[in-house]
């Protein structure tokens, strides 16, 4: 079986229609939205409703975790559009998703990243789009388990929870032989952003389960330029699948 694995789409339509190119089937590890953009800030929703200018100041401010600084600021930005802030929010939320579920291939098995909004995806998947989030699917013989979105941080990104909730997702999904999750497990290497120079925040709920169950395989992204985009634990091999925006290319997953 051949999987080809994609995470941290933010936006690249046009490559995600090749992206299931020679596999049995395209597995999508969330963030399809493209927000704010840290290495083309002209690009992106904020970008789109208040120019490259603001959008310049807003990663400055995040970057130095100026963050009391830069929820002000984004208040002002949202205050400003006529209506508030959700009307236009929504509407170019929906132009990207439309654009990306049209060019996402089939079959594919998807779960949330933090910056999706999973309320609308209904509105747009099609047959053969599977989505999943604390649930398993057998493919061949082998077992997947999803486990979408991401944790609490000072970002303040649209699909965080709890510690709590995301780890009784985990725990339903249960032995695995594959587990497919949007953020990495707690392993510093594997948080560590170099470009960023920060970490990230991964999940102690899959790190246990790791220890627990040990799949064969742990999938994740989130962590778009990572210390280390592979670590084993025990029979178990942790890959972050790759940043797809900046490269345009699915992981391989050949089982």
């Amino acid at each position: 079986m051949r999987i080809h694995v994609v995470s941290d789409v933010h936006g690249r339509a046009e490559a995600l229609k090749t992206a299931g190119d020679g596999a049995d089937a395209l597995f999508c590890l969330g963030d399809l939205i493209l927000f704010l953009d840290y290495s083309d800030h002209g690009q992106g929703i904020f970008a789109e409703l208040f120019g490259q200018e603001n959008a310049d100041h807003l990663i400055d401010l995040r970057t130095r975790k100026r963050f009391e600084e830069a929820r002000a600021f984004t208040r002002r930005m949202w205050d400003s559009l006529d209506g508030g802030a959700w009307p236009h929010i929504e509407r170019a939320v929906r132009r990207q998703y439309a654009e990306l579920f049209a060019a996402m291939p089939t079959p594919a098995y998807l779960t949330y990243g933090n910056v999706d909004l999973p309320q609308m995806w209904g509105d747009y998947v099609r047959e053969g789009h599977h989505v999943l989030d604390g649930e398993v699917v057998e493919l061949g013989g082998i077992t997947f388990g999803f486990v979408g979105g991401g944790l609490r941080t000072e970002y303040r990104t649209p699909y965080e929870l709890d510690d709590d909730v995301y780890a009784a997702k985990v725990a339903a999904v249960g032995a695995v032989d594959v587990l497919c999750c949007h953020i990495p497990p707690s392993v510093p290497d594997l948080l560590y952003d170099t470009v960023a120079r920060r970490f990230e925040r991964g999940s102690d709920a899959v790190l246990e389960a790791i220890h627990e169950t040990q799949p064969r395989y742990v999938l994740f992204g989130h962590v778009h330029q990572p210390l280390a985009r592979r670590v084993r634990i025990g029979r178990t091999e942790c890959v972050n699948v790759g940043h797809f925006r900046g490269s345009g290319v699915p992981y391989v997953l050949s089982l």
